[in-house]
């Protein structure tokens, strides 16, 4: 059974058709790469997945159960959002790390808001407290920043911003890690930080769903890609059917360009 599962997803914004029928799915453990030219719907797929969009018509499926369904006429709560957004930890083009609070403190003020919320939290304050705080540290530690927690972002390279925001993204356990071009405003020395963080829980089997324009990553750490083209899948296999032996012609002229 797939993690997760999108059915014949529509999105639209005014009279533009962006999303024309998506459908995919994301086994456990699996690097799904989102490939494809400008405009071609891959980033609003991403947040339609992590709900910052709101599809007009489809579904989305979690482990089996039914996450969403634009046909529900009851709508969706902002209260309900959050909650099934927490399934998605998201990582963007531009960081967005709170420029007030340290490497550390941006990674721990997701979690410490949400345990405010949890039954337990006046009686078990200090133990929940140091169990985010060592979880933020341990993060740190594995995106390579333990020396740089109590810097600021002003402070940090984009590379170290961006690997911040991967430890962000982790601290709340989320069971999909989406990435929307990662490395797209990074320097080309700089994006080899990055995706060396991103091999590395890839081979520790975080299932993963990237956009990206890194034809290397996908070639190499995919499982499975996606070409989009003009709102649709126009073409979707492993790593090794669409960089090895591509079946449309459009597919072909893109990676003829990404070269």
């Amino acid at each position: 059974m797939p993690v997760f599962e999108a059915k014949d997803i529509y999105k639209k914004f005014d009279k533009t058709e962006v999303l024309k029928g998506v459908s995919f799915s994301i086994e456990e453990g699996e690097v799904l790469s989102i490939i494809g030219s400008s405009g071609s719907g891959k980033t609003t797929l991403l947040r339609c997945v992590n709900f910052l969009e709101t599809p007009d018509l489809g579904q989305f499926y979690l482990r089996g159960n039914l996450l969403f369904d634009a046909s529900d006429k009851k709508g969706i709560s902002e209260k309900e959002i959050r909650q099934k957004r927490l399934h998605f930890g998201m990582v963007f083009q531009s960081f967005n790390l709170f420029p007030q609070y340290t490497a550390f403190d941006n990674i721990c003020l997701a979690p410490m808001l949400l345990a405010k919320s949890r039954p337990d939290y006046k009686k078990n304050k200090a133990i929940i407290k140091d169990e985010i705080e060592h979880n933020a540290e341990s993060l740190l530690k594995k995106v390579g920043l333990s020396d740089k927690m109590d810097n600021y972002p002003c402070q940090l390279s984009g590379g170290q911003q961006q690997r911040v925001a991967i430890a962000r993204a982790l601290a709340l356990k989320p069971e999909i890690l989406c990435f929307d071009e990662p490395t797209s405003a990074l320097d080309p020395e700089i994006t080899v930080e990055v995706l060396a963080v991103m091999k590395e829980l890839a081979a520790e089997k975080m299932t993963m769903l990237v956009v990206t324009h890194e034809m290397g990553f996908a070639r190499e750490v995919s499982d499975k890609v996606i070409f989009m083209d003009d709102g649709v899948i126009a073409e979707s296999g492993t790593a090794e059917e669409i960089f090895g032996n591509p079946q449309t012609k459009r597919l072909r002229e893109f990676l003829s360009v990404m070269k």
